[in-house]
């Protein structure tokens, strides 16, 4: 299986048509017809399905897509970071990034290298903490900046040093957002919007003790955006990081005595870098030892 034809199986799937398909890679369609009926040889599996004018993917055919899209991500990476030898810095940095405090401390050092080498260029992830240990593992990610508790055993980091610390996201036409702070009890029969991330909750439920029990969920983020809509229109209240943000009728109001998290941007040990993301990450040393 070549990446030429990963290439073109990924055109014909955006397309949903060999013969745009064929025009968009600059090749005749019967070429590209072949190509296709020959993927599935090798495979044993059939990729589309004609409906009406338009190809549709199979369910194999969704499958190979998602990972032939990794694939060829990979590859371009890679040709990237091995065709850069010159002696000015440049080529692609890719960082992830959960919704954090701590990013604006990053984002900073991000802007102080890019003055320093402006061929360089980032692309920027942003997930949650499974999300993105998934894809550094895969080499798509090259660092991360994850929010403690995260086994960090395989990895290289430096500590953020910016407190990360919890609160209620509520209307402001709440009762709860005319208080100063948030102790459990105030959290009884409050339909709440939780994280996904087990290893945060753990450490909020320890926050919660014996009320932890009366909670009534209803729903689970991995990044904050969409359900702050959910709260704007009026689905519960959410237990959510402070961020430097301010949402149209919300208002953040803080827990007591919550704990205080930290966040490490961190990168695989002993990972062989491109030169550019190897100062890189010697800047980040130096801006945060």
């Amino acid at each position: 299986m070549e990446i030429r034809v990963l290439n073109y199986f990924l055109a014909i799937a955006r397309e949903e048509n060999i013969t745009k398909a064929a025009i968009s890679l600059n090749v005749t369609q019967p070429t590209l017809s072949r190509q296709l009926q020959q993927l599935e040889e090798e495979l044993g599996v059939k990729l589309f399905e004609k409906e009406k004018r338009k190809m549709v993917l199979t369910n194999e055919g969704m499958l190979l897509k998602r990972r032939a899209q990794e694939i060829v991500s990979l590859t371009d990476k890679t040709v990237n970071e091995v065709s850069h030898k010159d002696l000015d810095l440049s080529g692609e940095i890719t960082i992830g990034s959960g919704e954090l405090k701590s990013v604006d401390t990053l984002s900073k050092i991000i802007v102080g290298f890019e003055n320093k080498y402006p061929e360089v260029t980032f692309n920027v992830f942003s997930g949650n903490s499974e999300d993105i240990k998934n894809r550094m593992d895969q080499g798509m990610i090259d660092i991360a900046l994850f929010l403690e508790p995260i086994n960090i055993e395989k990895y290289d980091f430096l500590r953020m040093n910016v407190n990360e610390t919890f609160g209620l996201l509520v209307r402001n036409d709440s009762k709860l957002a005319q208080k100063s702070f948030i102790e459990p009890k105030d959290l009884q029969d409050v339909s709440l919007i939780m994280s996904t991330r087990a290893a945060v909750n753990h450490e909020l439920m320890n926050w919660f003790g014996n009320y932890q029990k009366k909670l009534k969920i209803i729903s689970n983020y991995n990044l904050i955006y969409n359900s702050v809509k959910l709260v704007q229109n009026g689905l519960g209240a959410m237990v959510c990081l402070k961020l430097d943000v301010n949402y149209q009728n919300l208002v953040f109001v803080p827990l007591r005595d919550a704990p205080i998290l930290n966040s490490v941007v961190a990168w695989h040990s002993g990972q062989v870098f491109s030169r550019t993301t190897t100062a890189f990450v010697e800047y980040l040393k130096n801006c945060l030892q």
